[in-house]
């Protein structure tokens, strides 16, 4: 009896710590990968989505047959001209399984609306708009990002990914103004003065910088078309479609045709057609916020009608989302956003998140701070809402580890935070913020460093950290929208909890763990005798005394149930 009871014994610990098999090859087919993919069981909530954020110019250049249009062709400052990356490049990477292997479940590019066609050189040399932000027609596509039907197959062959698609857009302003694109009428924008940024009408009513004419987004006054876009879609062959859609807009709305409107129109108009899941609203301090609320209006009816057109390409009963960037917006402000002398509270005016400054100075206190107070946050003053967390982005001179000696501290800070996390091209891969001879935030804007993620084994290292830690994220929503509960501090162990209604995730993770042996504290939340899986090192457990042990090298753990 006594070897019978020894041999069990020896059976429980293997059992108890074992190696699960290896996974099977993914498939090679797409569709048979898309729909493994779109099956999976975790529901997607915006509030703990991982959003990947690119500059369609500088991530991968799909077809180089449209890298140069418009004869933009004159020299530039350093990493201020167009560089080749476009619609179908971001396609080929979804395509490729990058995102999804990325556990990135929503996709976020700068602008592909057609851009200024001149440069302009405020005495720093030559600039295109190879960002996106400087539009030049609403209601088209840039030739140099690609044409509406490369668009259409990417967020189609997104959404069988299970990947949402959100477009970045901007009401507040034009282009600026070059010797090939004239300023637009002065009943449609303003030229002066500048803003100052010291009350909220020296923030909305003014242009955000010298030469970047602001639209009069707080009038209702009626305007005509700008002559210069009447006489481009005459010559493009579609002016009388453009005219005639606007009509049934203004006919079903009862909108005043005041610049906004018109604006909102043509943004809403690439939900009608593709079914884009979501918007990313640029500069939304610089506008009146009742626009805000008017967009989200327009955008509801939109998705709400595209759904009804293609209901099998449904993919759930989510909203549509919006994101807004209110420059300098923290966390710790709650719903509201202080002005000076007015404070508004923008997420009642059509926003389900705002992105979050306030991450990138919160990332050098200790873990459990910075998920303690975004948990309570999240979960008091924001509850119902969210907040979109980054550490590093286009336009933000002062990011988190800007020569990127902490990759692993970066992934486990914006990856492991309540709320969702924004990872922008290149985190995952330590692509340089730092680059010789460039002025301003063209620093931050390099070409996706794909050839040093093919060649560089330290790179390699980090990515699959990336990798291992976004496809928990995905697949868990307790990690981004779930509770936070410290189990242990030495080893550091938490666990989050997530629940709709019949539906609960549980998991629970370990960070800075020591190599080799490791015992991590589950008592009170998983039971004696569970079965869990820690996806970072492939290894089954079981809870015992309300521990689970490992034995590897690697300093973090993610244990999830077994089914």
């Amino acid at each position: 009896m006594k070897k019978l009871l020894i041999a069990m014994s020896i059976l429980t610990f293997l059992f108890g710590c074992k190696k699960k098999p290896a996974p099977p090859e993914k498939p090679t087919n797409d569709a048979a990968a898309a729909e493994i993919e779109t099956k999976k069981k975790a529901p997607f909530v915006w509030e703990g989505a991982n959003i990947y954020f690119l500059l369609t110019d500088r991530f991968n250049n799909g077809n180089p047959e449209n890298d140069v249009n418009f004869e933009r062709t004159d020299s530039t400052a350093v990493l201020r001209g167009f560089m080749g990356g476009d619609i179908a490049g971001i396609t080929q990477k979804i395509k490729d399984g990058y995102f999804t292997d990325l556990g990135i479940n929503a996709i976020w590019f700068t602008p592909v609306i057609e851009q200024i066609h001149g440069a302009t050189d405020e005495g720093t040399g030559n600039t295109y708009g190879y960002h996106g932000y400087w539009a030049k027609d609403w209601t088209t596509l840039d030739p140099n990002f690609g044409n509406k039907k490369d668009l259409g197959e990417l967020v189609k062959l997104a959404h069988l990914k299970g990947i949402r698609v959100l477009l970045d857009v901007v009401l507040n302003h034009t282009g600026p103004v070059t010797d090939k694109d004239p300023v637009w009428p002065s009943e449609w924008v303003r030229t002066e003065p500048t803003c100052t940024f010291d009350t909220y009408e020296n923030t909305t009513a003014c242009t955000l910088v010298k030469n970047l004419p602001d639209v009069l987004t707080e009038s209702d006054e009626p305007v005509e078309l700008p002559d210069a876009l009447l006489a481009k879609w005459k010559e493009e062959g579609r002016l009388s479609q453009e005219l005639d859609e606007l009509q049934l807009f203004f006919e079903r709305t009862g909108y005043p045709r005041a610049p906004r409107f018109y604006i909102i129109k043509w943004l809403t108009d690439y939900i009608h057609e593709f079914g884009v899941d979501g918007f990313r609203v640029d500069t939304v301090k610089h506008v009146n916020e009742n626009a805000w609320a008017e967009l989200k209006k327009e955008a509801d009816y939109a998705f709400g009608t595209w759904k009804k057109k293609h209901p099998d390409q449904v993919l759930d009963n989510n909203e549509f989302y919006m994101v807004g960037e209110v420059y300098n917006y923290g966390i710790s402000g709650g719903r509201l956003f202080d002005f000076g002398d007015k404070k508004v509270d923008y997420f009642d005016h059509g926003f389900k998140s705002l992105i979050n400054f306030e991450l990138k100075n919160d990332a050098k206190n200790s873990y459990e701070k910075v998920f303690r107070k975004y948990n309570s946050l999240l979960h008091t003053k924001l509850k119902g809402k969210s907040v979109l967390n980054y550490l590093t982005s286009h336009d933000d001179g002062s990011p988190f580890d800007q020569e990127r000696t902490k990759p692993y501290k970066s992934a486990n800070v914006l990856l492991l935070t309540p709320g969702a996390s924004q990872v922008y091209y290149g985190d995952e891969t330590a692509r340089p913020l730092i680059i010789e001879g460039t002025e301003g935030d063209a620093t931050l804007r390099s070409f996706m460093n794909w050839k040093d993620l093919d060649t560089i084994p330290k790179i390699q290292k980090i990515h699959e950290h990336w990798q291992k830690l976004g496809q928990f994220r995905r697949d868990h929503p307790a990690v981004g929208a779930g509770k936070h509960k410290r189990l242990a501090s030495k080893p550091y162990v938490f666990s989050r909890t997530y629940v709709d209604g019949e539906y609960k995730d549980k998991v629970v993770i370990g960070l800075d763990l020591p190599k080799g042996k490791k015992s991590l504290r589950v008592k009170g939340f998983f039971g004696n005798g569970t079965k869990l899986l820690d996806t970072y090192s492939n290894t089954e457990v079981v809870v015992k005394n309300g521990r689970v042990t490992l034995e590897n090298d690697f300093e973090m753990a993610l244990l999830e149930l077994v089914e």
